[in-house]
């Protein structure tokens, strides 16, 4: 296929590039800069220098295009998850930027569209698991997210194959926060938001990168995309202090996090969340089964 990427630079980004060039997909990708053209073509795609939210030139450079894929976000590091207005680009980015890419890849006849969600949005449902039937939830946090996978179901209701791809919490190279994480563990301190028995169902971004060359032959729909066993959060913890090799002295701030309020909340409740559907429709399975073995990785690799 001729998959065109936004997003591509990025923390999954980096590892979804290369995923498509090597399972034979053609990739052209946005890029802002010498340094980002660099590095796609070094990864093996075709850079352009398009604005997300220029529709015209938008629609000229996915023109001849098989799928386009959006993954572009502008996550905030962890230091400034509660600043206000950390999240403004990419509430941004999530909203316009994903309606600009629905309106060019009709325009420019796109066959399908791949759009990046979290799990995070579905409700806390304990020990239960989550599957792509759960109830979602409402929240400030939310809207972003929310309308992305709207204007993916409008590309859908306008002829065109929508996939909505909802990740677990990203950790791997490249995901700054989960760095950010392994940094302060090798330091004696861990982070754990919300009860120490809630679930956490992240995904190592290498896995994030092969469910979505999988989604590109999908049928239409929605897909949770984490690991095959979800940890709780006092197990996710443990996993991260083996994999620094270090016992940890402070843990925290645990139940006290849930006093942030909608602040957190995608990341202070339970979710245990299946990735049966995706498994099954793409005969697509995670590398690493748990964050046990994904943390151990990305802990080597940091050390080379």
């Amino acid at each position: 296929m001729k998959v065109f990427v936004t997003g591509g630079t990025g923390a999954i980004g980096g590892h979804t590039i290369p995923a498509l060039v090597e399972a034979g997909h053609q990739v052209t990708a946005l890029a802002r800069s010498a340094e980002k053209d660099a590095v796609l073509e070094r990864q093996g795609a075709k850079p352009v220098r398009v604005g997300l939210f220029d529709q015209p030139a938008l629609t000229e450079a996915m023109a001849g295009h098989d799928a386009a894929v959006n993954l572009a976000t502008a996550i905030p590091p962890m230091s400034k998850f509660l600043v206000p207005g950390a999240w403004r680009d990419n509430e941004r980015i999530r909203i316009q930027g994903s309606a600009t890419v629905v309106d060019a890849a009709l325009d420019a006849g796109v066959g399908r569209v791949v759009q990046e969600s979290v799990s995070m949005l579905y409700r806390d449902r304990g020990a239960e698991w989550v599957d792509e039937q759960s109830p979602v939830d409402h929240f400030p946090m939310t809207r972003g997210n929310h309308a992305a996978e709207a204007n993916a179901r409008r590309f859908g209701e306008a002829g065109g194959a929508a996939v909505v791809l909802r990740f677990g919490w990203f950790y791997g190279r490249g995901a700054a926060h989960a760095e950010e994480m392994l940094a302060a563990a090798r330091r004696h301190v861990g982070m754990m938001l919300g009860p120490p028995d809630g679930y956490l169902s992240p995904i190592h971004l290498a896995d994030a990168a092969t469910a979505v060359v999988a989604a590109l032959t999908v049928p239409a729909g929605t897909y949770n995309v984490v690991d095959d066993e979800p940890l709780t959060k006092r197990e996710f913890t443990g996993a991260l202090a083996d994999a620094a090799a270090t016992r940890m002295w402070v843990r925290g701030p645990g139940r006290a996090a849930l006093l942030l309020g909608d602040r957190l909340t995608s990341l202070t409740r339970s979710l245990r969340v299946s990735n049966a559907r995706l498994r099954e429709a793409g005969g697509w399975a995670p590398r690493y089964r748990s964050a046990r073995e994904g943390w151990a990785a990305m802990a080597a690799e940091s050390h080379r």
